[in-house]
This record gives structure tokens, C-alpha cells and sequence, in this order.
């Protein structure tokens, strides 16, 4: 689903990941990130997609709202057990979005 975001700007935290083979966990811990950081103060929308290569891309009002969400105590937990056990390697980008532009039929 596409993420409905507001007029920008605003920003992007861009994560993208390779897993390791292990999976115990993994999806479960994955959706329980997704309803938590939807209830952050200043969440705007999440979009995600994964094959060999996941990407998801998260949507703030603010840089505190990125630092706040960071700093979570069971994200935190989520970030320790992902490179523990389920990332072979991640990067993490946060963007501003100046402009953005939809289409649809």
C-alpha cells in the first residue's frame, strides 16, 4: 500500500536490509514494529517491500519524531535482535522529501 503523506516537505527514513537465513521471530517482530511506530507522535506512513533485498521506508513530521522513534525501548530491542540475529547487513538513510507527485487511474 502507498503511504498517504501530507504536502511536503517532510521526511523519509529509508532502511534497507539483507537477511540472514534465521527467520524465528522475524515476521512477528516486523508487524509489532509496524503498529508501534504507527502510534508515534509524528508517524505519517510506512511503505515496505522485500525479496532478497527488503526496503521500507517510513515517514515523519520531524527529526525528533525520527530521534524519538530511534530511541523507543522495544524498537531498541527490535534494532539489537536484527543485528544480532536476522540482518547480514542494513543501511539507514533519512532524506527530506521537498516534492512529491502521485498518479493514479
Amino acid at each position: 500500500m502507498i503511504a498517504q503523506t501530507p504536502i511536503p516537505p517532510y521526511y523519509a527514513v529509508i532502511f534497507t536490509s539483507l537477511r540472514t537465513e534465521i527467520d524465528e521471530g522475524y515476521s512477528d517482530m516486523a508487524a509489532r514494529m509496524e503498529v508501534l511506530a504507527a502510534k508515534q507522535p509524528g508517524f505519517l506512513g510506512m511503505e515496505f517491500a522485500r525479496n532478497e533485498l527488503g526496503i521500507t521506508i517510513s515517514y515523519w513530521e520531524s527529526l525528533e519524531a525520527i530521534t524519538n522513534w530511534k530511541n523507543n525501548l522495544e524498537h531498541l530491542e527490535a534494532q539489537r535482535k536484527g543485528k544480532a540475529v536476522w540482518y547480514a547487513k542494513y543501511h539507514l538513510r533519512i532524506a527530506v522529501v521537498e516534492r512529491d507527485y502521485t498518479f493514479e487511474k
